[in-house]
């Protein structure tokens, strides 16, 4: 009968978080851009009746962001139909995530520091999905409490930093299963707190100087700024 319980449960919040964020999504807003884009895909489970994300250890090998936390995923590819595809083609090479990802919503894209637009894809996985990541990218996967990207807790932020507006985030995070203390910051930092507050429907306990749930206002300030370069 318990079990019984669990699935009910696991299924209504599963519902009621895919009814939340599909709220958000920006479907093909963005599609007539031609500025170099990316996308990344953030896995989404539910567990204990908590929601959970994937994320990567970049390897130590790669020429950028080497040793960095991230969500899968890179730059579009020409074969490419749209966003959704670069990230699921993505998962797949770095994590071996098939492509039975249930796609929510596309949230709103943000610019990395080498100008891409990246544009964060959300879908539901199988929480018993085990990783089988692509040496030659990712050294490590793990999963990370969604709610931790509200919490005041093991957050800390940076200002004054070169090249950036405003103030980075970091968030510090045990891994209860490896031991491995991770350090999830910048642009992975940015995203995994946009989903949160959407998903969630609740805000940080830290000052982040926007609204996220008007994130795509953000966008559109900063893309307009872009096009008058």
């Amino acid at each position: 009968m318990n079990a019984d319980v669990d699935i009910l449960d696991t299924m209504n919040i599963k519902a009621q978080t895919i009814a939340t964020l599909r709220q958000f999504d920006i479907g093909n807003k963005f599609a007539h851009l031609a500025l170099p884009k990316a996308a990344v895909l953030i896995p989404l489970f539910v567990k204990g009746e908590e929601l959970y994300t994937v994320m990567t250890l970049r390897s130590k090998e790669l020429r950028t962001n080497a040793g960095e936390v991230c969500f899968p995923g890179g730059k579009r590819d020409p074969i490419d139909i749209d966003d959704v595809e670069t990230a699921l083609r993505e998962a797949q090479e770095e994590i071996g995530l098939p492509h039975q990802v249930e796609v929510v919503c596309k949230l709103a894209p943000v610019f990395n520091k080498s100008g891409l637009i990246v544009t964060p894809v959300v879908g539901f996985i199988d929480q018993n999905f085990t990783a089988s990541p692509n040496p030659a990218e990712v050294s490590a996967v793990f999963t990370v409490p969604l709610d931790l990207f509200t919490q005041e807790k093991n957050h800390s932020e940076f200002q004054g930093i070169s090249g950036v507006v405003g103030p980075l985030h970091f968030f510090n995070y045990m891994d209860p299963i490896s031991n491995t203390q991770y350090q999830i910051w910048g642009l992975t930092a940015w995203l995994a707190m946009l989903v949160a507050v959407c998903a969630l429907q609740k805000k940080t306990e830290f000052e982040v100087g926007i609204d996220f749930k008007d994130a795509l206002h953000v966008f559109e300030q900063n893309l307009l700024k872009v096009s008058k370069l």
